[in-house]
């Protein structure tokens, strides 16, 4: 059988759900690392700060070397590290006499291919051949949605029925998905997005006057995404007191279900829309759901907030992907690791926004202030409430690049 660029459209489709494979796996089980390997909450949050730091590093270092090597190789090494870290973290702890250091090897490994995936698979989609360049993309990151839901899923279905000390072998059986990827990507037809000598260089995109404003969009996006998607589940626990297993289906299930939804309606009808208005309205939808999460007296309500967001921010992300493609089309694979780099900014950003407030209100510093409006868990409803000026921030940026292009295209026609 002759495979053609469907089948490449499908292996990066793929290739997204890998990308949550090794996102959202590990999370799961940091109670089970607790009990039953004995590693410590700091060694947890160790485990956190060197999958951002991997990320951003692989983010920056592959505007190097992903356009000499090419997509294919690209790909190849980042599903093929995918699976290998994968497998390592199933096996290694059972082997070394450390078991902290076996899983820090195993999220570098699944850092780097999770990293290196978010850079080549979003160039590889748009140099596909057709003219429907924004919906494919978001149909491309709905995967990464499906994946996320399906994770938390399969692998909360498989605790209940195996056992959650039978983790090794989940592991390992979720490392079947990116090596079957790695296989496809030896087949599949690549096109390339541009001539390298054709691409644009950091100073030439700096000149553009629209790459540091959609660096910013890309810093609010996935901010706004990560600060509801991270504390969803603790939110639902807090806020209805269901159990941690039903508290991740409320909770981050919900968000990545919804967040789904969004993108295949966009990668459905995705060309017959306005993508820079959608993106405008999409972070005002972000910010009233963030304000409804913290401001809601009804905790059912507030958990709807929660849902709401993921439907909110799943244009965003591959939306400014897109907009980049058509505002700087010589950006070329440079432009979207620098763009990879800012969303996983602002993955940290938003959380660690959250994060830093609700532990702020709740020793006291402002919580005088937060009280004459909040009930209940206030600490975390504050944070929920300061995050929600992340999307306002993206809204008004993509206002002024819709203003300085208009202003652009129409000095050009004088």
């Amino acid at each position: 059988m002759k495979l053609t660029y469907k089948h490449t459209l499908f292996t990066c489709y793929l290739a997204y759900i890998v990308q949550a494979i090794v996102n959202n796996l590990t999370p799961l089980l940091y109670v089970t690392f607790r009990e039953s390997l004995g590693i410590s909450v700091p060694q947890i949050t160790l485990l956190i700060s060197v999958n951002f730091v991997t990320q951003i590093a692989v983010d920056l270092s592959s505007a190097v070397f992903v356009d000499r090597i090419g997509y294919r190789a690209s790909a190849l090494l980042a599903t093929a590290l995918a699976g290998i870290g994968l497998v390592s973290l199933g096996l290694l702890p059972m082997i070394l006499p450390d078991a902290f250091a076996a899983v820090l090897l195993a999220t570098v490994l699944m850092a780097i291919g999770g990293g290196l995936i978010e850079v080549v698979i979003s160039p590889t989609v748009e140099a596909l051949p057709g003219d429907a360049k924004a919906a494919a993309m978001s149909l491309l990151h709905s995967f990464y949605s499906w994946g996320q839901a399906g994770v938390i899923l399969l692998s909360t279905l498989y605790f209940f029925t195996v056992g959650v000390e039978s983790w090794p072998l989940l592991a390992c059986l979720w490392a079947i998905v990116p090596f079957v990827c790695t296989v496809l990507f030896t087949a599949v037809p690549i096109a390339t997005l541009c001539e390298e000598e054709k691409s644009l260089s950091f100073p030439a995109l700096a000149k553009t006057g629209f790459f540091f404003p959609m660096l910013l969009i890309m810093v609010c996006a996935g901010a706004s995404e990560l600060g509801m998607a991270q504390w969803a589940s603790y939110y639902a626990e807090i806020s209805l007191g269901v159990n941690k297993t039903l508290g991740d289906l409320l909770g981050p299930c919900a968000f990545a279900l919804f967040m789904g939804v969004g993108r295949l309606f966009f990668g459905m009808k995705g060309q017959k829309l306005n993508l820079e208005k959608w993106i405008i309205g999409s972070f005002m939808l972000c910010t009233f759901s963030y304000l409804l999460t913290a401001l809601s007296p009804i905790p059912l309500l507030s958990l709807f907030g929660c849902a709401l967001c993921g439907l909110s921010i799943a244009l965003l992300w591959p939306g400014t992907y897109s907009l980049g493609a058509k505002w700087i089309p010589y950006g070329g694979t440079l432009m979207f690791a620098l763009f990879a780099f800012g969303g996983d900014v602002g993955c940290t950003v938003g959380p660690g926004t959250i994060a830093l407030f609700s532990d702020a209100v709740d020793n006291g510093f402002l919580r005088s202030f937060f009280a004459g409006f909040l009930s209940g868990e206030i600490g975390m409803k504050a944070g929920m409430l300061i995050n929600a000026l992340i999307p306002a921030i993206g809204a008004v940026t993509t206002l002024i690049l819709i203003w300085k292009m208009k202003k652009k295209q129409s000095s050009l026609t004088k």
